[in-house]
């Protein structure tokens, strides 16, 4: 419930979530503009979809503080809510739009008065009327009309609002934190999926406490006279109870007494080092779940440990495949590493082992992270003798010197884009994994975002490199390849470029330079822009730039326009049939890799295989039958580099076709001509 605005000094009270008012008069009316003038609001209209969040840094402690205030820390999903020209727009932090999966919150934003730009948080609440993420998880996924529907009524979403950042053409951002809340108090309904996020004034430890009575997640400190400002700033503070964390299941102690199933389970915890043994968890167990765990244990039993360095000794310890991961709270680690007073949670099925890590883990931490200055930016590099390419003898070190040679030319295309590292630890014939999620170790100065995963069905915190030292962080942790998504955070439905990759899958070269030639002779035909670059491997990639007026389905369906026209007017060596088994021998035109969460291996990338080729960037000129794709390695791009001055590729990222008057001369394109249909 809002609490009422006052002259003078606030006493303001915090409502729990699962309070609902009884009044509902109107409010709006009392927001004029002439207020919003005189408390010097700057005239600017804002929207919703160029605003950069203001994120809060963590403390551990809880404080008061006259010059502070506080509120809930609500388990949900971070929402940007804005009413332009009379339609409501729901947004994520990273800039998805959801308006069209919460269709509860987008009816009652249009019910209101004015145009506005509002911050808040978006949850779901179970029949006490406290945040489930479970139940905004399940919610949040739901893509079919019916089923969102569906969802709107039995899973009603609430929107928690703490901040107004425009409001009828006026941008609040640079007013006192107090009065932006002010204004928002009085702009929004007392009751309905929009609601105030009230506060407390001074007396955080006092809520701090109630916070853990009620079991929730934590609480926000932010200063009363804080403008809004982007990114990460000490004038909020993010302080939780309890830390919890993800940890891989390694084993199980026997039961004692009358208790049935098993008596603890031991975790492990990854680190630079591998799995380590974290401690056991013994509370938190209901009788149903120590049946169903216990035989789901036992298909996986083990005769050793999985993890290195000390493993607990004597009678009842059974040891089990580490695939297992499950969340527990504690209250701290101890010096040798395992947790103090653990709590299970729950099981973590969508998790994987590479995921099991977790924030102050004490031993065998990467050295950047146990540095006494945690904003340090400088990567600590290890490993530098170990051989990555054994045919050539090219060291972890040389890649190392590589990418941070070529960073000038390579960080353009990193700027704000998320990236998938694939790590080969002990070079390209040993193991490798792919990453999405950032360890919980990688230190504060390393940028990471959060994105939600349709296919993981969660939220991933990408790597976003934009600089030197983030670069050489991840290559240092054994990354080769840098795959990058064609959009960045901020915009993320909207890609900066279209790629078709030329993938041969044993078809002759010389017909991947014949159709990349083909491919730019009818994107001059068309005037639209065109430019290429080998893949690392077999192949080359054309990409043409989008300046971000396409969605990505946009993007994927001028991909498959492009391949269709190119397979028709060759249709002997070309081929859009996606099985290898079925392309006879046709270099496959891929268009498929413009799909929203797809990557591409980035301009400058280097390739896990033999001569430790580089996906360059190149001329059309060079494009014909000398053209030797393997020539591009580490040891010769950088010279290449050094020579050309000048980037083939970079104007991908700058321009902005007229894309319109491009497909309407392609549809003409493809109404006419002969060839065959495949």
């Amino acid at each position: 419930m809002p609490a009422k605005p006052k002259t003078g000094r606030r006493r303001s009270r915090l409502n729990r979530p699962e309070e609902t008012a009884t009044e509902a008069p109107p409010r709006q009316a009392r927001v004029r503009p002439t207020e919003l003038a005189n408390l010097g609001a700057r005239r600017r209209h804002v929207h919703a979809r160029d605003v950069e969040i203001m994120l809060a840094e963590s403390r551990e402690q809880p404080f008061s503080g006259s010059e502070w205030i506080f509120e809930l820390k609500y388990d949900g999903y971070r929402l940007l809510v804005a009413r332009e020209d009379g339609e409501p727009l729901l947004f994520y932090r990273h800039g998805t739009d959801v308006t069209a999966t919460f269709p509860e919150i987008a009816r009652a934003v249009r019910a209101l008065p004015c145009d506005v730009v509002m911050d808040g948080e978006v949850v779901v609440l179970d029949e006490r009327g406290r945040p489930s993420f479970q139940r905004l998880q399940k919610r949040a996924q739901m893509r079919r009309a019916a089923d969102v529907e569906r969802g709107a009524v039995d899973a009603v979403a609430t929107v928690f609002l703490f901040d107004l950042l425009g409001l009828d053409g006026y941008d609040l951002r640079a007013l006192p934190l107090l009065e932006r809340k002010r204004v928002l108090s009085d702009l929004l309904p007392r009751d309905g999926p929009l609601r105030f996020a009230d506060y407390v004034e001074e007396r955080g430890e006092e809520l701090f406490a109630s916070i853990g009575r009620m079991g929730l997640e934590g609480m926000i400190a932010k200063r009363k006279l804080s403008p809004y400002r982007a990114g990460r700033s000490a004038d909020w503070l993010k302080i939780r109870q309890d830390p919890s964390g993800d940890f891989a299941i390694v084993g199980f102690t026997a039961p004692k007494g009358a208790r049935a199933g098993f008596g603890a389970l031991h975790l492990g915890v990854r680190t630079e080092g591998g799995l380590r043994y974290a401690g056991r968890v013994g509370t938190g167990f209901d009788d149903r779940l120590l049946s169903t765990l216990q035989k789901e244990l036992d298909t996986r039993r083990q005769p050793r440990p999985a993890f290195s360095g000390p493993a607990p000794t004597g009678r009842g310890h059974a040891w089990v495949k580490p695939d297992l991961v499950c969340e527990v709270r504690y209250r701290e680690w101890t010096r040798d590493g395992h947790l103090r007073h653990p709590v299970f949670l729950r099981l973590r099925p969508e998790k994987t082992l590479e995921q099991c890590t977790a924030e102050g883990y004490p031993v065998a931490l990467p050295a950047a992270a146990s540095s006494s200055r945690r904003d340090e930016r400088t990567a600590h590099f290890s490993n530098l003798d170990k051989i990555f390419w054994p045919g050539e003898g090219y060291t972890k070190g040389n890649l190392i010197e590589y990418y941070r040679r070529i960073s000038p030319w390579l960080l353009p295309y990193l700027r704000d884009r998320p990236l998938v590292l694939t790590r080969f630890p002990d070079g390209i014939q040993g193991k490798s994994f792919f990453q999405k999620d950032a360890p919980a170790y990688v230190p504060q100065w390393v940028r990471r975002e959060r994105v939600w995963s349709e296919h993981a069905g969660r939220e991933i915190d990408y790597f976003i490199c934009d600089d030197s030292d983030s670069l050489l962080y991840v290559v240092n942790l054994g990354t080769i390849p840098l795959h990058l998504w064609s959009s960045r955070v901020g915009r993320l439905e909207r890609p900066d470029w279209c790629i078709l990759d030329l993938d041969p899958k044993g078809a002759p070269f010389a017909h991947v330079v014949e159709l990349a030639l083909a491919l730019r002779r009818l994107c001059d035909a068309i005037a639209l822009p065109a430019f290429v670059k080998t893949s690392g491997a077999t192949g080359l990639h054309v990409l043409v730039p989008l300046g971000a007026q396409f969605t990505h389905e946009e993007s994927r369906t001028l991909g498959e326009l492009l391949a269709r026209f190119v397979n028709r007017e060759h249709p002997e060596i070309s081929t859009i049939t996606r099985k290898v088994s079925d392309r006879g021998g046709r270099v496959y035109l891929d268009f498929l890799q413009n799909r929203q969460g797809q990557t591409i291996a980035g301009p400058f990338s280097a390739r896990p295989l033999p001569g430790a080729p580089v996906s360059t960037p190149l001329d059309w000129g060079e494009v014909g039958p000398r053209l030797e794709p393997r020539s591009f390695t580490i040891a010769t791009v950088p010279a290449r580099l050094e020579a050309a001055r000048r980037d083939p590729l970079r104007e991908v990222l700058e321009l902005r076709p007229d894309l319109a008057a491009a497909l309407g001369r392609l549809h003409d394109q493809l109404r006419g001509g002969g060839g065959r249909r495949e």
